[in-house]
């Protein structure tokens, strides 16, 4: 018998996930899913959850780099990007119809055949061909209704996101989706695999927890999801260790040991989708304050900012920063909670973390040393470990 992790050993835990990996492939083969998100503060979150692990990522790599990189939009347990063999797992997947089909029942075959035979197309030009009126999209906005169907068909694997263009999605055919049609993976394959899937990326986190992202899971596999919770309860049985650690049932895979984790060191600022804070029941817990994403909320009412990012020393999660950029300068505006301080260590390892910001963000500083440190620059280089 084991000891129970403490809550040191698990925040130890949970930073492994910010091991730094050797090229962008790595780390998207590494964690399986990078979720993303349209906000720009001040990069998209997909950009943020790869620098804090790709030395020397620069804002936008993801973009530019999408047509080397063996990788696929899709929905898990909310959109994002993730390897084409992670993509195996979601197909084929039944959509039931949707509001826009009611709303407009002749719109989706007009869309598939604007875009047959063609080997990308931008959503403008369909709208152009086929003139449909606006929409509401998935992100509270509005498009146009024939931007929404290609959305409808990407999610049905007829279409696949075929790169970016400033920062909007082009489409093209999905001759691999169509091949999982007709020979997809054995079930109970595609149901272990997601949810080892979950576990690894988010774990060690509390059993409730894990059971919220296999029900989040209904976008990735909205007919499976009953078979996806079997699946999650047979893994309780017989995959996953577990402990009591004051009230709460932890839960992880083999490999995730809490107590074989070595403790972080320095200072790391994260987006509020990192898998290391994106559960707040885990981060309330290990961390003794409650963190919340504010950018939907009115302004008075925010407590920590649009756009607040965690800010962790020694992996302990100990205030938040809302950086923005304003006349080619980082600009930082940083909270402690009550018990932090900013002593001559904090300051020295925040400063560090800053100017790798401003290398990613390209805005000079160390930023142009960065340029011709081969330890930021080179991907078989580890990232070097900042001292507290």
């Amino acid at each position: 018998m084991t000891p129970d992790p403490t809550l040191a050993a698990l925040r130890a835990a949970a930073a492994r996930t910010l091991d730094p990996q050797r090229s962008v492939q790595a780390a998207l083969n590494t964690m399986g899913f990078v979720q993303a998100d349209p906000i720009r503060a001040p990069a998209r979150a997909q950009d943020l959850t790869l620098m804090a692990r790709v030395p020397g990522y620069r804002a936008g790599d993801l973009e530019r780099l999408y047509l080397t990189l063996d990788v696929e939009e899709d929905m898990l347990p909310n959109y994002g990007f993730m390897p084409r063999a992670v993509q195996a797992l979601l197909h084929p997947r039944e959509v039931p119809p949707t509001r826009l089909e009611a709303a407009h029942p002749d719109l989706l075959p007009e869309v598939r055949a604007a875009v047959q035979g063609r080997e990308e197309v931008h959503p403008r030009e369909v709208a152009l061909q086929l003139g449909q009126g606006r929409t509401v999209n998935a992100w509270g906005g509005q498009s146009s209704a024939t931007t929404r169907a290609l959305d409808v068909l990407h999610r049905r694997g007829e279409l696949r996101v075929t790169r970016r263009v400033g920062g909007v999605r082009l489409y093209g055919p999905a001759p691999h989706l169509r091949a999982l049609r007709g020979s997809p993976l054995p079930e109970r394959e595609r149901l272990r695999g997601v949810v080892h899937l979950l576990a690894r990326l988010y774990g060690p986190l509390p059993q409730a927890s894990l059971g919220y992202l296999i029900g989040l899971s209904h976008y990735g596999l909205p007919h499976l999801l009953p078979q996806l919770r079997a699946a999650f309860r047979q893994a309780l049985r017989d995959d996953l260790h577990s402990a009591r650690v004051d009230g709460l049932t932890y839960v992880w895979l083999p490999g995730q040991d809490p107590a074989q984790a070595p403790a972080p060191r320095g200072v790391r600022i994260v987006n509020p989708f990192d898998p290391l804070v994106w559960d707040r029941r885990r981060f309330a817990h290990l961390h003794g304050w409650t963190y919340r994403f504010e950018a939907y909320t009115p302004a008075p009412k925010r407590q920590f900012g649009y756009y607040a990012l965690p800010v962790l020393h020694a992996g302990r999660a100990v205030g938040w920063a809302n950086l923005s950029v304003q006349g080619g300068q980082l600009h930082t505006d940083l909270d402690l909670v009550p018990g932090a301080r900013q002593t001559g260590p904090f300051s020295r390892a925040l400063g560090r973390e800053l100017d790798r910001w401003r290398a990613f963000l390209g805005l000079g500083g160390l930023g142009d040393a960065a340029l011709t440190d081969p330890a930021l620059t080179d991907p078989a280089q580890p990232l070097p470990a900042t001292q507290p």
